[in-house]
């Protein structure tokens, strides 16, 4: 008998998200086994319960998920997992909290194409301003496009502590370096809006980051992509499918959310089935999910 595809997804939450639960099991896992509440201390016993279960040649037959909605968690969880192999003994991990890094991966790597078919324009050395920064989105947005060389800045609706701790974690993370800026009030929102050359809108579902107005006053402004699609949009005037549509009438361009999760779905399908069809376990990161999502977005 073949041996089982099986994947051990874990989460610090009381539910496992089941859109991860869905996606591992339409990518071909036989069997996926969830575990909740789960604190960091508790994941070495988890690994290690896993991988001695089974002959080292089937290691690669195992796969631990990391989920949740705390990005420097599931990093934490993945690091501790990975700390707690013991080979020849292994298993493949990944971690996508919240769906956030693929999400996130198909966010820039639309934003990306979008940049050099359209505008003829590199990532690298774009300003970019992610709003809803202090999120789980947020911060892999920023964190994947400084790593691909933008200038990025994070920009906190309630001042600029949280973004400033942010920004710090993704410096200290990644050794990436990332600006903040306080986006509490109109003015300064506008004036960071003004500046930007890219626009990443990564807040809550139902609220509206950019109206009509504030675009057509970003002259500067090429591309604006949100990941939102419970209505009202994040911003204004935006379709969900579009994908490179004019926002406003200095030809900046817009990216909806249904075309950025076009690229996530197949993204994290594509990393799940990575898991499964490895010879050798595998470590997926939130880099390996925008190498992905830059190969399936062409």
């Amino acid at each position: 008998m073949a041996d089982k595809n099986i994947l051990h997804m874990v989460t610090p939450l009381k539910h496992m998200s089941p859109f991860d639960v869905n996606m591992a099991l339409d990518a071909g896992f036989d069997a996926v086994v969830t575990y909740t509440n789960v604190t960091l201390d508790e994941v070495t016993g988890l690994v290690q319960d896993a991988i001695f279960s089974r002959p080292p040649k089937v290691g690669a037959r195992t796969g631990m998920f990391f989920g949740g909605k705390n990005a420097s968690l599931a990093l934490d969880m993945l690091a501790k997992a990975k700390a707690a192999l013991v080979p020849p003994f292994g298993i493949s991990l990944f971690a996508d909290p919240g769906g956030s890094f693929t999400t996130a991966a198909a966010m820039v790597a639309c934003i990306e194409k979008t940049l050099r078919d359209k505008k003829r324009r590199d990532l690298k050395g774009a300003k970019f301003a992610v709003f809803g920064a202090t999120g789980v989105l947020g911060f892999a947005v920023a964190a994947i496009a400084a790593l691909e060389g933008a200038d990025v800045t994070l920009v906190g609706y309630d001042g600029i502590r949280r973004v400033a701790e942010s920004a710090g974690e993704i410096k200290t993370r990644f050794g990436a370096d990332v600006q903040a800026a306080d986006g509490s009030d109109e003015g300064k929102k506008a004036a960071i809006i003004a500046a930007a050359e890219v626009i990443a809108c990564c807040g809550r579902a139902g609220v509206r980051v950019l109206t009509r107005t504030q675009l057509e006053a970003a002259s500067g402004l090429l591309v604006a992509a949100d990941a939102n699609a419970v209505p009202p949009s994040g911003i204004e005037g935006l379709e969900a499918m579009a994908n490179g549509v004019e926002l406003a009438t200095h030809g900046a361009l817009g990216i909806g959310p249904l075309a950025v999760g076009n690229i996530k779905y197949k993204t994290e399908s594509g990393l799940f089935g990575r898991m499964i069809s490895a010879a050798k376990p595998v470590q997926i990161g939130i880099h390996d999910a925008f190498v992905l999502a830059r190969e399936l977005n062409g």
